[in-house]
């Protein structure tokens, strides 16, 4: 993919969850639909200077919502939770 850093790494996901985990050295970023395992911890790896052990995705589906005779969509995104090798991590995560 041609695309730009900030195309492919949107931002950081940051919930209680996400703060839990990172004691666990995984953190949990908000990607590209098109993004692929191999170029976001390439690209993690790149910006934050860390190395990467693991790298899961979740790929959530954008979902019909109504309010009275309405009706929208709420749009759908896809979270990396980046797992880091022993001794990394990462500092500036609440962005």
């Amino acid at each position: 993919m041609n695309k730009s850093k900030s195309q492919i790494l949107k931002q950081n996901w940051i919930t209680e969850k996400s703060t839990a985990l990172a004691n666990f050295g995984k953190y949990v970023f908000l990607v590209d639909k098109k993004a692929n395992k191999p170029e976001t911890a390439k690209l993690i790896e790149e910006i934050y200077k860390v190395k990467v052990k693991d790298i899961n995705m979740i790929n959530t589906k954008s979902k019909t919502r109504r309010l009275g005779r309405s009706v929208g969509r709420v749009p759908g995104f896809k979270k990396a939770i980046v797992t880091l090798k022993e001794g990394h991590k990462i500092d500036a995560m609440p962005a």
